[in-house]
């Protein structure tokens, strides 16, 4: 037998024998009238008085008569201080745990502690315990070393773990709720309402992404998972709301890196009777409260880049970075050109099937070169089939994205509002969607319609959780709490639990 199967059983003959005492090992009840953090704050108050506090066990070292535990909840953790003398006894009506019994409780067990606070010996604020109570009976033991985990398929598959041997990490998804709070209280501070729209799309599109499909048993339909919550925003904006925004998960069935998950948090709003000129304004602000108001900082560094979000933000033309870094004209150079550069980056050139798309990958060779941060302005039309044309050249769109640290943390543009013309751009897409090109959009007739009814001038804008992670300085994953991952089951699992998958397809 392992040292895992002999620990585990060990623990199951522990519950038993609560259970046989007459304690539940699994209560639906306790109390806790302070954080632990809130017992070391107010210590000057609470010296002497008798409190509930609660949490997990994550250090118990006995000296005779006395032990020493530690216990950790959300705040930090908390010296307990047993005297084994001053314990009640264990009792069934009372459910505590008394001194005789202690040897049930292990360092992982979640339990309740009521007593005096008050500081040991070396002046460690603590709590005296006259009752103990058992809450939650750990089957499996915590990692040997506290000294934290850096395996990622541990970070990553068992973040409920990750989390209690790495306490500080609760700080960054605190920081990123704090995040996505600052976006709304921005948006809703400038006279923004936040909607929902469908999550499961008949047809999707807002942008150049493929899809996930489901199916929808009731109705015996296949729908999509949305992209981006874009076009029924703008139904909204022709419905008659003028300043509204989603929060929510968009899903895009592309690639994994450092940058790029499958599912993610993205922020994305329209502002009627606003032009792109408007919304770039809106955006710098809002990322400048973001940085002061949850990092009290302006500066930050992303691998090789370092970028300071407080200077005035250039608005730089698309086709003139293409044109300095490469020499090549993205309206008037041929196609086989432009390839020919790609193959000399480096860059795979198979399934490049429209101009669109070798552009795009021309563009992510420059965009990696800029710290920022920058907007880049005046997109091409033939890369934007849902941007406004400028007035004075049609050719080119009122479209803009925010380039930092070498990455667009978002996209912004003058929603294109006639029908005709939007017509005419779905067609095109479509045709490059029966050419094999998969992140093309789809053509939304209702969307037609709505524009043919009329929608007023509006400008949009849409950036996800990236930016958090760019700020931080970490990757896509780190910054997720529950990646996806692909299927896996270890041996020991496996064999645990009696599963009937063979431990030679699963992981070790």
């Amino acid at each position: 037998m392992s040292t895992f199967d002999e620990i585990r059983r060990i623990r199951l003959e522990k519950v038993k024998s609560l259970r046989q005492l007459g304690i539940n090992p699994y209560p639906s009840q306790s109390q806790k009238d302070y954080s632990n953090a809130q017992v070391i704050e107010k210590y000057d108050t609470l010296a002497d008085s008798k409190v509930h506090i609660t949490g997990r066990v994550i250090s118990w070292r006995e000296h005779g008569q006395l032990i020493f535990c530690h216990l950790l909840d959300q705040s930090g953790k908390l010296q307990v201080f047993i005297k084994k003398a001053d314990l009640s006894p264990t009792s069934q009506e009372n459910q505590t745990i008394g001194a005789t019994d202690l040897k049930l409780i292990d360092i992982g067990d979640f339990i309740q502690v009521y007593g005096t606070v008050g500081k040991s010996i070396k002046g460690e604020i603590s709590v005296f315990p006259g009752d103990i109570k058992i809450l939650s009976k750990a089957i499996r033991s915590l990692p040997e070393k506290w000294s934290g985990l850096q395996d990622p398929e541990i970070i990553f598959r068992r973040r409920y773990l990750d989390l209690v041997m790495n306490p500080e990490r609760k700080e960054l998804f605190i920081r990123k709720s704090k995040f996505w709070e600052l976006n709304r209280q921005f948006l809703q501070d400038h006279g923004f309402i936040e909607v929902e729209t469908p999550i499961m799309e008949l047809v999707t599109g807002g942008a150049d992404a493929k899809p996930f499909i489901t199916h929808h048993h009731a109705l015996d339909q296949d729908f999509y998972l949305r992209i981006s919550s874009e076009l029924f925003q703008k139904r909204l904006i022709g419905g008659g709301f003028e300043k509204i925004f989603t929060l929510g998960p968009n899903f895009r069935n592309e690639g994994i890196d450092d940058e790029h998950l499958q599912e993610y948090y993205q922020c994305e709003w329209y502002w009627a009777y606003a032009d792109y000129h408007q919304n770039m304004d809106l955006v710098e602000e809002l990322y400048k409260f973001i940085a002061n108001n949850l990092y009290h900082q302006t500066t930050f560094t992303r691998g090789q880049h370092t970028f300071d979000l407080s200077v005035k933000w250039p608005r730089i033309s698309y086709a003139d970075l293409i044109k300095k870094r490469f020499a090549v004209d993205i309206f008037n150079s041929s196609e086989e050109e432009i390839i020919t550069i790609l193959k000399q980056q480096h860059i795979d050139t198979a399934g490049l099937s429209n101009r669109a798309r070798i552009v795009d990958n021309l563009w992510k060779i420059v965009r990696q070169e800029i710290s920022g941060p920058i907007f880049v302005i005046d997109e091409p039309k033939f890369t934007s089939p849902l941007a406004k044309s400028r007035p004075d050249d049609e050719t080119i769109t009122e479209r803009f994205h925010c380039i930092i640290a070498g990455s667009e943390l978002g996209n912004g543009y003058s929603e294109l509002n006639d029908p005709v013309d939007q017509l005419d751009r779905f067609r095109d897409q479509q045709k490059n969607r029966d050419s094999g090109d998969e992140e093309s959009q789809m053509m939304d007739i209702d969307f037609i319609e709505m524009l043919e009814y009329g929608m007023p001038p509006t400008s949009g804008w849409g950036h996800s959780e990236r930016v958090f992670w760019f700020l931080e300085n970490i990757t896509a994953r780190e910054g997720t709490l529950f990646p996806q991952m692909k299927y896996e089951l270890t041996d020991e699992t496996v064999n645990t639990y009696h599963l009937p998958v063979k431990p030679s397809k699963s992981k070790k």
